[in-house]
């Protein structure tokens, strides 16, 4: 699975239960193969996403294309995945905990 593909997936994944009350704007910045740069809003229990740059993003990600497919397929915990430097994370820090939990578990 490419950055491309799991990103593009993400949306149908949230758990609008849990995302219920969120009114949020995520960029994700990819190095490496596949690389570039894709946004995320979540509003109203639900998600869009799409590839390029978001205007002021409440949360910012950046990893390495690879360790990101791993940690949206559940193959990287995303908190160890920080703790270890790979996963880097600027802005709104209580999102940035509760962002693995808004999306069901799913298989690459």
């Amino acid at each position: 699975m490419t950055p491309d593909e799991a990103i593009a997936l993400m949306p149908q994944y949230l758990d609008g239960e849990k995302a219920a009350g969120l009114d949020k704007k995520i960029q994700i910045h990819l190095t490496g193969e596949d690389g570039g740069s894709w946004w995320l809003k979540i509003k109203d229990g639900k998600a869009e996403s799409g590839k390029g740059e978001i205007e002021e993003p409440d949360l910012t990600l950046t990893a390495g294309s690879a360790d990101y497919v791993q940690i949206v397929t559940g193959k990287l915990d995303g908190a160890s995945a920080f703790m270890s430097g790979r996963l880097r994370v600027k802005g709104d820090m209580p999102l940035a905990v509760r962002f693995g939990t808004l999306f069901k578990p799913r298989q690459a």
